[in-house]
C-alpha cells in the first residue's frame, strides 16, 4: 500500500503581536484536524505588528481557503492568505554538525553554499545552511547520513515575489 504525497502549502498571516495569538491559531488548526509541518513567527517593520508562516499538507483547496478564513476572523489577525508556490519564495536554515576531512569540505563547497561556524574536536564541523528543503535534504544526502551527529531545522519562512 502506498501514500500519496500530500501538497504542501504555505499561509501568511499579519497580526497585532499579542500573547496567547499563536494558541489561538493552534488551536483552530487542532480543531481542523490539521496537521501543521512548521510555524515560525517574527515582528514586522510596523511595530506591534507579527508576520507568522504556517507550512502544512493539505490536498483539499477547500478546507485550507476555509483555515485561512477561519484565521482571518480571530479578532488579532489583520489579514491571511495562502501563498502560491510560484509566485513566493520558501526557505528556511538549518544548523548541521558533522564529521569530514578537509577534502570532503572542499567537495561540498563546489556544490553548496554553507557558513562553518565551527571546527571542534578531530574532523566535526558545524554549519549553516539557508535555502529550500530540497537544498538542504540535499546537502545532508551529500555529506552522508552515517557522518550527521545533530541536525536542528528553523522550519520555513515565506515571502511573496
Amino acid at each position: 500500500m502506498t501514500t500519496a504525497q500530500t501538497k504542501r502549502r504555505a499561509i501568511l498571516a499579519f497580526m497585532l503581536d499579542r500573547s496567547g495569538v499563536l494558541n489561538k491559531v493552534s488551536m483552530l488548526i487542532r480543531r481542523k484536524m490539521i496537521n501543521v509541518d512548521t510555524i515560525t513567527a517574527c515582528a514586522t517593520q510596523q511595530p506591534g505588528i507579527s508576520r507568522m508562516t504556517l507550512t502544512l499538507r493539505e490536498d483539499s483547496d477547500d478546507k485550507a481557503l476555509q483555515l485561512v478564513k477561519q484565521i482571518e476572523k480571530l479578532t488579532e489577525v489583520i489579514s491571511a492568505k495562502e501563498l502560491d508556490i510560484d509566485q513566493s519564495f520558501w526557505r528556511e536554515v538549518a544548523i548541521v554538525k558533522f564529521e569530514a576531512d578537509n577534502e570532503h569540505l572542499e567537495q561540498l563547497g563546489q556544490a553548496f553554499n554553507f557558513e562553518i561556524l565551527d571546527r571542534q574536536a578531530h574532523e566535526v564541523v558545524v554549519a549553516q545552511v539557508a535555502g529550500t528543503s530540497l537544498m538542504i535534504d540535499n546537502f545532508i544526502d551529500q555529506i552522508g547520513r552515517q557522518k550527521i551527529i545533530e541536525v536542528a531545522r528553523s522550519g520555513f519562512t515565506a515571502m511573496e515575489k
